[in-house]
């Protein structure tokens, strides 16, 4: 949460001239407002409709934006595979700025500290699903892109 996902994510598309796919996006439009669906039906709900939009977006070409808890389901795992992965980090510090007044579900009891609790929690299963690592805490979007694209190209045999 907040390290910049959705930001470098469309300015990347726009510089591969590819599609730009945020699977949290998708499952607002399609079921209404995240908070509400964690509220109504719960978190294991909501992690299947993501479930969906993620599988929906891998199936085209572009870039895909996966939200935070994403990768907490082992079917959104595994529909990773072959995929390159790319794990963008931030600080606690740089990052609380990022979600001052955020009205993210998960954020909603406990501030920075449920952050830095979710942080440590899904930083094993991140790094483990990673192609690559990039901090975004200190460093603008487009640099993070300029970097995430040399990375790609490198994997592309195309440096």
């Amino acid at each position: 949460m907040g390290a910049g996902k959705t930001s470098i994510g469309k300015k990347l598309s726009r510089r591969l001239d590819v599609p730009f796919v945020d699977s949290d996006r998708l499952v607002v439009r399609r079921h209404g407002p995240i908070a509400e669906l964690f509220e109504r039906h719960g978190e294991a709900h909501f992690r299947a409709l993501e479930h969906e939009a993620v599988v929906e977006a891998l199936a085209g070409d572009g870039v895909v934006s996966l939200g935070g808890g994403a990768v907490l389901d082992d079917r959104t795992r595994a529909s990773l595979s072959g995929f390159p992965v790319v794990l963008l980090t931030v600080t606690a510090e740089a990052v609380e700025s990022r979600l001052a007044g955020s009205a993210r579900p998960l954020l909603q009891r406990g501030g920075i500290e449920a952050w830095r609790a979710i942080a440590a929690e899904r930083d094993p299963v991140y790094r483990a699903l990673a192609s690559v690592v990039f901090d975004t805490s200190h460093r603008p979007v487009s640099t993070v892109v300029d970097d995430i694209e040399t990375w790609l190209d490198s994997e592309r045999g195309t440096a």
